[in-house]
């Protein structure tokens, strides 16, 4: 469910992954690697629980690295930030209404890769229809997107960064 060929990443978004990448890869490792030996020295490998959670941690960690691997590997680096109140851009905090919902009803999203989240928010990739249906317009524009239940209109209530 990752969108990492499109990713756009903020420079300390980047260096703040990149960092983490080279920290699993170097102390990550070897922290892992001496939890399974010192698992071993226990003795029978069939009811150690101490190894089969050390080999599901390094199994885990494995699979962040290669993901970090991809996304670095693909990620445009954005050195500013959209500009508040312009066209929602990667890196917009935008806020909707959905047709049919109460006037007060919003709901706040966060137009971006994951990697980038602000808070609790809910991320929007740029790719997904919704993504891609807000990208370019502003506050007060209505736009439509195809869901899985049908046709979506909402409208832009707010674009913030």
């Amino acid at each position: 469910m990752s969108d990492t060929a499109d990713a756009q990443l903020t420079r300390d978004t980047y260096d703040r992954l990149q960092a983490e990448l080279e920290d699993l890869t170097t102390r990550g490792r070897v922290e892992i690697a001496a939890a399974i030996e010192s698992a071993r020295a226990l003795g029978d490998l069939s009811e150690n629980g101490d190894y089969h959670a050390a080999k599901d941690a390094q199994g885990k960690m494995e699979s962040r690295i290669r993901q970090l691997q991809r996304l670095l590997k693909t990620a445009t680096v954005v050195d500013r930030a959209p500009a508040a109140d312009g066209p929602v851009a990667p890196g917009s905090v935008v806020t909707l209404r959905y047709d049919g919902d109460g006037e007060d009803e919003t709901t706040d999203f966060f137009v971006g890769s994951i990697e980038e989240r602000q808070g609790d928010l809910t991320v929007v990739s740029p790719g997904s229809p919704l993504g891609q249906a807000l990208l370019g317009h502003t506050k007060g524009d209505a736009v439509e997107y195809a869901a899985p239940g049908g046709t979506l209109r909402v409208q832009i209530v707010n674009v913030g960064t």
